[in-house]
């Protein structure tokens, strides 16, 4: 029986395939026992700021070991600053538990989303609880998809967002990890869920 002889455009269209599946592999997903630092190489976050102290630092991007090295961080994940579930239920439940953490040992608290660093500034000034939360931006949403943590959020206008979700992190180790079914739930990431995990 002769072999079956692959055409060049059959052939470029499987490695193309191939490259695609390969591609999708290529990122983490996140779960209890995962080295946030190791799952996400390379990336780096960006502390929210003002313009010109953007400017100022030059741009500067803080690196995930600087953030998780030695710590015990809580660190919470959701689509986008000035929206509804994470101005009014998400970022409050956090900040009204800040004293709680703090006494469990929790060396900070942080929330983060696919958003510029400037945004993330006026929205924790807005919200008054910049001092208590450290607010950073995943500006490219590099962050979330090296995680697996992505989701398409285009029909609220929105484009590719975080998904919502809630982690406890221990010198970069994930302990626990909090994933809601859908980005407009709010039932499992909270502060006092969390809270009670730790």
């Amino acid at each position: 029986m002769a072999s079956p002889i692959l055409k060049p455009t059959a052939m470029k269209s499987m490695v193309s395939t191939l490259r695609i599946a390969l591609a999708s592999r290529a990122y983490a997903s996140l779960s209890v026992g995962t080295d946030i630092v190791s799952a996400a190489p390379d990336v780096s976050l960006q502390k929210a700021r003002s313009w010109e102290e953007g400017v100022s630092s030059k741009f500067s991007t803080t690196p995930l070991k600087d953030i998780f090295k030695d710590k015990k961080i809580v660190i919470f994940g959701l689509p986008g600053a000035f929206t509804g579930v994470c101005s009014a239920q998400h970022v409050p439940s956090y900040k009204k538990n800040l004293d709680k953490f703090k006494a469990k040992g929790v060396d900070s608290v942080i929330c983060v989303a696919v958003n510029d660093p400037y945004v993330m500034n006026g929205w924790a000034k807005k919200l008054e609880c910049k001092d208590g939360i450290e607010f950073y931006g995943d500006f490219d949403g590099k962050f979330h998809k090296s995680l697996d943590m992505s989701v398409d959020l285009t029909s609220a206008l929105l484009g590719t967002r975080s998904k919502r979700w809630s982690a406890y992190v221990v010198n970069g180790e994930v302990k626990v990890l909090n994933v809601e079914k859908v980005p407009s739930d709010f039932e499992v990431s909270g502060g006092e869920v969390i809270l009670e995990q730790i």
